[in-house]
């Protein structure tokens, strides 16, 4: 069966779904990485992606963010940034399968707010969480926010980027 739309799951509502010794079938986190870039060096400025209204983001979604990100990154700064997604998709998404196609609405007219089946997982995001930062220098600021804005066409939520200089260890 194919995937159900994005706009679907968007909406926070009900109850958290997390415990999942408690089901079985769920799908793996598509996220691959949580920390990518340069890990060992500090970076003086950070900026990160934030989101503006309270929405459920896919994980596909975030992880087609920080792959967008990450690839601006590369081109622009190589090994000059560290990228790292704050936000881990507890939330798990449930679906109740109905008939799909012509002559469907004979046949799947029962059984509304069912269950359903893990389809997968979300993160729940309130306003103003945090998604993305990215750590980079002062030469490599436009591209950051350029990143940024690119990683943003991905999410399902209106978002907004903050700069912040973050203390550099005297050593």
């Amino acid at each position: 069966m194919t995937r159900k739309p994005a706009r679907m799951y968007r909406k926070v509502e009900g109850q958290i779904y997390t415990r999942q010794e408690y089901m079985g079938g769920i799908p793996t986190c598509r996220i691959t990485q949580f920390d990518t870039g340069n890990l060992h060096a500090e970076f003086p400025l950070s900026l990160t992606l934030g989101t503006e209204e309270a929405a459920q983001v896919r994980d596909t979604a975030l992880e087609a963010a920080r792959v967008s990100a990450v690839r601006v990154m590369e081109k622009m700064a190589p090994n000059e940034f560290r990228l790292k997604v704050r936000r881990y998709p507890h939330q798990i998404l449930r679906e109740h399968k109905m008939a799909m196609g012509a002559g469907a609405d004979r046949i799947s007219d029962g059984m509304r707010r069912a269950f359903g089946k893990a389809v997968g997982h979300a993160v729940r995001a309130e306003i103003g969480a945090e998604l993305l930062t990215v750590y980079t220098t002062e030469a490599h600021l436009p591209d950051a926010k350029e990143a940024l804005r690119k990683a943003a066409h991905k999410l399902p939520v209106p978002t907004r980027v903050s700069v912040r200089t973050t203390p550099v260890a005297a050593s």
